[in-house]
């Protein structure tokens, strides 16, 4: 290999860069092993390295004492390099998985860890669209269809400027267990744009979805993939998009995509269902100490779907919540938020929660949305986005007394913080279990698509409601059964795995 040209780039080659370039694939050390391809190579023995040293640095595979996992994890790392949030979503699930593998070693044997870090499939394509003024733009458009063991592949669209293939990966990933999680028969997938929604008119973000449905309608079907919303795709975007693939597929197939309106084969609590689910879990959580939310107050980061509907009905059960936030800052009521008018301004108006604080004389705005953990409060719902919650926001919440936190976004607490909840003795719920209800409610929208009937909101809130606690006691049996209660981290892991785990088994190597 001509690493002289490498060197004339880039200097002298140290040990550690030799270390990544082994590391790399067979067909990219070929395309270094020219003296032209010196330069590539480099590039991509440094871009293995960054990856490598993140996870092991920030991440922490320290704690990996498995050597089966450690290895792997590595590999996961050397195949993905430089996706740090796929990274930290495997990492996690590695780590309670160390006490499952000593009892079961045929999901080493069979292969099972290493299929299921692997998509089965990851689609990317480009997306023009038209704006007002007649110029084209390109986005990108990603699928992942992660696996699909216990059922066609599941999961939202997420319309945002920070969605990359690590983020993809990572929800997907998630979602493969919190899907199984519910005891619905739904595989794991996530999909996506960097396409940002905010300053486009309604004309120019229906062009943008009719154009990313064009190409997405060749990878799903009722029985293959079935998309929904998520950050930036609500039912309006749900329905552009449904109205896109009913005219290129030229049938009506309602379960091909979820959040639909009611009009049109949607369910009654979608739209409440993921921060209903969120306080659903929290109330069992809290039950099984002696306590409740009747009186507690709750801080709720973020002021879209997911934070409205768990405001509500931290509401409903009695507590207070005293703060909300969107990505320009947050409010602080004492009094106690007026979820409407917070709904007007998020959901009607599409204006800034500073407004909140004009109209509401109790209330003060403060910028920067991350110092929303600085407000005392007993139960704190992170339900904006991943990583918004880290070690010295949680340090904050522990020393003002919070006794409580569950994840309404997808992995919105980073690594240290949960450290820091769990060695506390805080109650924590992550993500995967917490935030379930949104594709639980999905699943009973492709139930009722299924049976051309529609149940009405009592029977759709109370099969929700059965599905959280289910989720709780299945996370809390599997902590107990491996020797960690209340470690509901390691019980989601372990619970959501397992299910995922024994149908690969029964299905070969596939």
């Amino acid at each position: 290999m001509h690493y002289d040209r490498v060197e004339e780039r880039f200097g002298r080659i140290s040990a550690p860069m030799a270390q990544g370039i082994e590391r790399l694939p067979p067909e990219q050390k070929a395309a270094g092993s020219n003296p032209a391809g010196g330069a590539i190579l480099a590039l991509l023995a440094n871009t293995v390295l960054r990856g490598v040293h993140m996870t092991q640095d920030k991440l922490g595979t320290d704690k990996l004492q498995n050597p089966y996992l450690k290895e792997l994890m590595e590999r996961v790392v050397a195949r993905n390099a430089g996706e740090s949030e796929f990274h930290q979503a495997v990492l996690e699930v590695f780590e309670s998985l160390q006490v499952v593998i000593d009892q079961n070693p045929e999901f080493v044997r069979m292969g099972v860890i290493e299929s299921i870090v692997e998509p089965e499939r990851f689609i990317k394509f480009r997306v023009p669209w038209l704006t007002d003024d007649g110029r084209v733009f390109v986005n990108r458009g990603f699928r992942v269809q992660f696996n699909g063991a216990i059922g066609p592949y599941k999961g939202g669209v997420r319309f945002h400027p920070s969605v990359n293939e690590s983020i993809i990966k990572f929800l997907g990933f998630e979602q493969t267990f919190k899907n199984a999680l519910t005891g619905l028969p739904m595989g794991g997938g996530k999909g996506g744009s960097d396409f940002d929604p905010k300053g486009k008119s309604d004309a120019e973000i229906m062009r943008f979805c009719q154009s990313f449905m064009t190409e997405l309608s060749r990878y799903i079907g009722a029985n293959t993939d079935v998309p929904a919303g998520d950050i930036g795709v609500s039912a309006r975007e749900v329905g552009w998009m449904f109205g896109q693939y009913k005219r290129l597929a030229g049938e009506l197939d309602g379960g091909v995509i979820t959040g639909k309106g009611i009009g049109y084969g949607g369910s009654l609590v979608r739209m409440q269902a993921t921060g209903y689910g969120t306080c659903y879990f929290v109330e069992n959580m809290l039950a099984a100490k002696g306590q409740s939310f009747d009186g507690k107050r709750v801080v709720i980061s973020g002021s879209g779907n997911v934070a409205i509907y768990a405001a509500q009905k931290a509401m409903q059960l009695g507590a207070t919540v005293v703060a909300m936030s969107d990505s320009g800052g947050y409010v602080h009521d004492a009094d106690g938020i007026d979820l409407d008018l917070i709904k007007d301004i998020k959901e009607v108006r599409r204006a800034r929660i500073s407004e909140y604080a004009t109209e509401r004389t109790s209330a003060t705005c403060n910028e920067g949305s991350h110092n929303i953990w600085n407000v005392p409060c007993d139960i704190a719902l992170p339900c904006a986005t991943q990583n918004e919650l880290d070690e010295t926001a949680a340090r904050t919440l522990v020393a003002n007394g919070c006794i409580c936190v569950a994840e309404g976004a997808n992995m919105p607490c980073t690594p240290e913080a949960v450290e820091v909840f769990q060695g506390s003795g805080i109650l924590f719920a992550p993500g995967k279990a917490a935030n379930a209800g949104g594709v639980a409610t999905s699943g009973l929208e492709m139930s009722q698509n299924s049976l051309r009937y529609s149940w009405d909101f009592e029977t759709v809130d109370e099969k929700l409601k059965g599905i959280m606690k289910g989720i709780y006691e299945n996370a809390s049996s599997a902590a107990a059964e491996y020797g960690a209660p209340d470690d509901l981290v390691l019980g989601a892991n372990i619970a959501g795995f397992t299910k995922v785990a024994h149908a690969m088994l029964a299905q070969g190597a596939v």
